[in-house]
């Protein structure tokens, strides 16, 4: 695959405090390579973890967003200073005191919306396999993420679409009688969002492809040429509308919408493997990774600047062929990239890095 030379989004400084185990951090991040070793448990993925929470305002870990806050802490803050490639510089943040979540930037209260379209961030790790193999919503966020930011207008539509389909479930939960007069107007604003929301998906997934498929043939040439499949949720020769109207019976009795833009999903099969229960977890996750490099690459192209890069635990998630290869790429594209492993590994040790100790939720730099 062919990388493009744009200017990364660099992560000039990132403050953490009550996060997990991370009482109060800052860390002043290298323009190109990141790598944080320390033995499991002691909080190298919680730094990953922060940056994820400043890009999509939540964790690509499980679980309760009360884990989040440290035991001990009454509020949990982060913090990142970004030197974007116009020039520009900005800080980001994200704190939560109780159950409030607050979002900054340069000082000043946003909407999560606004600090989450600032903060352009990928992240491959131990659940990245479930991109593959996992339920149809990590695959729908992995669309709408690219969606995101590029179409402006796409998280109103997504919200209208959301409270539209909450209304229309809690109707069919209540047993409400199946006439036009309580649906109709939820369901025509499901249809219509849903439209929009269905086009933005299937041109991005489109632009996407070719980025895709280039990465998949490199990280897995065993396999094949890559096919890659979009269903929209809905029949493709028939209007969401009148299929909403006609399967009000059917949802009545299951309580909830059965066709729409939330049961959007897509695929990748490969010529040596069609389906994807075909391959194996390793296999799952290179091509996971495939995925999130080219979604990476794509952002460049279109934003003239390549988001941040982390891989959490990169050597016990991928064998050092592929190891090496990864880095390799990402260096070539100049971009800036956290790395976490028990030890340097090999693919990092040849490579020019700022490295940091991590130990029981302290953070000290070596090289």
């Amino acid at each position: 695959m062919l990388f493009l030379r744009a200017v990364p989004v660099r992560f000039e400084r990132l403050h953490v405090s009550g996060l997990r185990c991370l009482s109060d951090v800052e860390i002043d991040l290298a323009p190109g390579i990141n790598v944080f070793v320390g033995a499991n448990g002691a909080g190298k993925t919680t730094v990953l973890e922060a940056m994820f929470l400043l890009s999509r305002g939540r964790s690509f870990r499980s679980g309760a967003k009360e884990a989040l806050l440290q035991r001990t802490a009454s509020e949990l803050t982060i913090f990142g200073e970004i030197h974007r490639a116009n020039g520009t510089r900005s800080r980001v943040g994200l704190g939560r005191q109780g159950t409030r979540w607050e979002s900054r930037l340069d000082g000043d209260v946003v909407p999560l919306g606004t600090l989450v379209s600032r903060c352009a961030v990928v992240c491959f790790e131990p659940g990245s396999h479930a991109l593959i193999g996992g339920a149809a919503e990590e695959r729908r966020r992995y669309l709408d993420w690219g969606v995101f930011h590029v179409e402006h207008d796409f998280l109103n539509q997504w919200r209208r679409y959301q409270r539209a389909l909450k209304q229309r479930n809690s109707l069919l939960r209540s047993g409400a009688s199946t006439g036009d007069a309580l649906f109709e107007p939820w369901e025509i604003e499901l249809a219509q969002t849903a439209v929009s929301i269905d086009r933005w998906r299937r041109a991005y997934f489109e632009a996407l492809r070719p980025c895709l498929i280039a990465s998949a043939r490199q990280l897995l040439p065993e396999l094949g040429v890559p096919e890659l499949r979009y269903r929209r949720g809905w029949p493709e020769d028939s209007e969401l509308i009148v299929q909403l109207r006609e399967h009000r019976g059917r949802d009545l009795s299951r309580g909830h919408t059965t066709l729409g833009a939330h049961r959007a999903d897509w695929s990748v099969g490969f010529e040596q493997a069609p389906v994807r229960e075909h391959l194996s977890r390793g296999q799952e996750k290179l091509t996971a990774l495939a995925c999130l490099m080219a979604q990476a690459e794509l952002f460049a192209a279109r934003r003239g600047e390549w988001p941040l890069v982390c891989l959490d635990d990169l050597a016990s998630e991928l064998d050092s062929t592929h190891q090496l290869a990864v880095v390799d790429q990402l260096a070539a594209a100049n971009a800036q990239i956290l790395v976490t492993g028990t030890e340097l590994s090999a693919a990092l040790k040849s490579r020019a890095a700022r490295v940091f100790h991590v130990e029981q939720g302290r953070i000290a730099r070596l090289l």
